[in-house]
């Protein structure tokens, strides 16, 4: 199963972009990372909109996508895992997550979606959100594949 994160905004910090590298590499096939932008200033709500609408535009054919909001759901770590594993064992070839920008994600991205995620009830900064989403998809792996790692 391929995994990709698609995000809003460029990552520009070499420290974040090398824990999602850290994480994402140790997967077979490799975390693929894809970033979209609106360089356009636009009043917020058609930001949304748009972000949403270029975040669908570059989410592969059939791919299942998994929205992160916080009004999402709630998992454990061993929960998120037994999910990728349902994915996983259900034949789903491509999982995107999706990490909308400053004020969400727009109505047709959620519609959209296969799943909703809340990493947390916390406010994180977006390119945080990146090293924790990437973090434990290689912890849900971890757990799947019986290495120590969660453990550790």
């Amino acid at each position: 199963m391929r995994v990709h994160l698609l995000a809003v905004g460029r990552c520009k910090d070499a420290a974040i972009k090398s824990l999602v590298a850290e994480y994402g590499n140790r997967l077979r096939p490799a975390l693929s990372i894809i970033e979209v932008e609106e360089r356009k200033p636009l009043p917020a709500a058609e930001l949304k909109a748009r972000e949403s609408q270029l975040l669908l535009g570059a989410l592969p054919q059939g791919a299942t996508l998994v929205a992160l909001d916080e009004r999402g759901k709630s998992l454990s770590s061993q929960a998120f895992a037994d999910q990728v594993a349902k994915w996983r064992d259900s034949s789903v070839a491509d999982l995107a997550f999706a990490i909308g920008g400053a004020d969400g994600h727009d109505a047709a991205l959620l519609d959209r979606a296969d799943f909703k995620l809340s990493l947390s009830s916390l406010t994180w900064p977006h390119m945080l959100v990146r090293v924790l989403l990437a973090e434990q998809v290689y912890r849900a792996h971890a757990i799947l594949a019986g290495h120590p790692y969660h453990r550790q």
